[in-house]
């Protein structure tokens, strides 16, 4: 089966930085297929890489590599790693974008060396592109590195019980809709309570109408808040970090 291998960075696609990994992964794994994931990442947001690469890195099939680059550090103290986790690899900074893998049973990672050739600011062409490369050829994880025992994991904050029933959570991202993501998880009816406002939980999009706030579980099993055919992000003002309380019925 074609092996394949996707990417996630936060470069963009005006400045050519996504065309130089490519390069690089098409001469050294020349039967893969590249797939686009997005580039358009907020710049240095480690976080949005890590939730991003929490919604797809297992959709695709074992053997899959994937390569995540949000690397504000890059050329510093931090890690390169490539990981091995569920049949799948991945390769990125060890800056906890990798996380969403790391967790899982039976993950493990090794630390790949930066050669004194590769560029201190573009380690993604010059150290990961070429891992990755590798493993979408067949070569071994163990082969690229030594055993890497303590990588940086971050974790999404639990949602805590309140003394009066409720559930209190946080925003923990806005998506290009602005949609407002929460911690929260419910499939119960009930309110979700942020920026002093009040918000019926509904199962669709469709059971309000244009321009209306709606409450709902999204596709990632998460409670999200939405304008229909708008901005809730736009409409409340709020940002990543903000408290939001569930109430059910």
């Amino acid at each position: 089966m074609k092996r394949i291998i996707t990417l996630l960075t936060d470069f963009g696609t005006a400045d050519g930085y996504v065309g130089e990994m490519k390069g690089v992964l098409a001469t050294g794994a020349p039967d893969c297929a590249l797939v686009d994931i997005a580039h358009d990442l907020p710049a240095h947001d480690v976080e949005a890489g890590r939730l991003a690469l929490a919604r797809y890195w297992h959709r695709f099939p074992v053997g899959t590599v994937h390569l995540a680059v949000v690397d504000p550090g890059v050329g510093g103290a931090r890690a390169a790693l490539a990981v091995e986790s569920e049949g799948r690899m991945l390769v990125g900074p060890d800056n906890g974008i990798l996380s969403p893998a790391m967790l899982h049973q039976g993950a493990r990672c090794v630390v790949l060396p930066v050669h004194a050739s590769a560029a201190s600011t573009f380690h993604g062409r010059d150290v990961f592109a070429p891992a990755a490369a590798q493993l979408a050829q067949g070569v071994a994880l163990d082969a690229l590195g030594d055993p890497y025992a303590n990588p940086i994991v971050l974790r999404t904050p639990e949602a805590t019980r309140a003394a009066d029933g409720s559930t209190v959570g946080v925003v923990i991202a806005i998506d290009r809709f602005g949609n407002i993501v929460t911690n929260l998880i419910t499939r119960r009816a009930g309110t979700i309570e942020i920026a002093g406002r009040v918000i019926a939980m509904m199962r669709t999009y469709a059971d309000v109408p244009p321009g209306a706030l709606v409450a709902l579980t999204g596709s990632s099993g998460l409670v999200e808040i939405a304008v229909r055919d708008g901005s809730a992000a736009d409409q409340l003002q709020v940002a990543r970090g903000e408290q939001v309380v569930l109430r059910t019925s």
